[in-house]
């Protein structure tokens, strides 16, 4: 066997799963999505306003939470096609949550821009990173880990979140648990609830 094949095997194999685990490289300068048989427009029709979003001008609406979290995402800008990333601001009501979730295929960074949001991930040894950050300050949540956000301040505060994907993706543990038809006798094992108890948090997290 040549010397350099287990290297080089590493080699690919690594580039391999780095490539597969990110967005793909644009080959254009961008490409908006087209409503015809193109993949994209002409570029020579497209226009100033494919590359803004006003959406995130205002709050949203917030959740029984207290978070009003608006998605700026290739599926409602298309303008970010091809570029990989996308955005988000959330908007904490006072004790507002952002309940813990991760996104499988980005990395985020978050901006406070206003108040004090207690902010942590966990990482696969259960350790937990952790501590309340204030308006000017950033925080980075590794690709995949489970992570999550809380005001602890006395007025409501935002945050500007930051992805390297068009599409990171969310999952919220509590809806992915109880809201996703897990079998019942498997989440009476895992989490020592009665199935009333279960019943009622499949109530609470069920999609709507």
């Amino acid at each position: 066997m040549c010397p350099k094949l287990p290297l080089l095997l590493v080699f690919f194999l690594y580039y391999a799963i780095t490539s597969l685990g990110s967005d793909p490289d644009p080959v254009q300068d961008f490409c908006i999505p087209s409503t015809g048989i193109a993949a994209c427009k002409n570029s020579s029709a497209a226009t100033v306003e494919d590359f803004v979003f006003s959406g995130i001008k205002f709050q949203g609406k917030f959740s029984e939470t207290g978070l009003a979290a608006t998605s700026v995402n290739v599926n409602i800008f298309p303008g970010l096609n091809t570029l990989g990333m996308s955005f988000v601001r959330a908007d904490f009501e006072v004790g507002g949550i952002n309940m813990p979730h991760f996104h499988p295929r980005a990395t985020e960074i978050a901006f406070v821009l206003e108040g004090k949001i207690y902010s942590g991930f966990v990482d696969t040894e259960n350790r937990i990173f952790a501590k309340v950050i204030e308006k000017g300050e950033v925080m980075v949540f590794p690709k995949g880990l489970l992570h999550f956000q809380m005001n602890v301040g006395d007025m409501p505060a935002t945050i500007l979140g930051s992805f390297d994907s068009q599409n990171p993706g969310l999952v919220r543990i509590p809806n992915a648990v109880f809201g996703s038809g897990i079998e019942e006798k498997l989440l009476e094992k895992a989490f020592g609830l009665n199935s009333k108890e279960i019943a009622k948090l499949r109530k609470r997290f069920a999609p709507h």
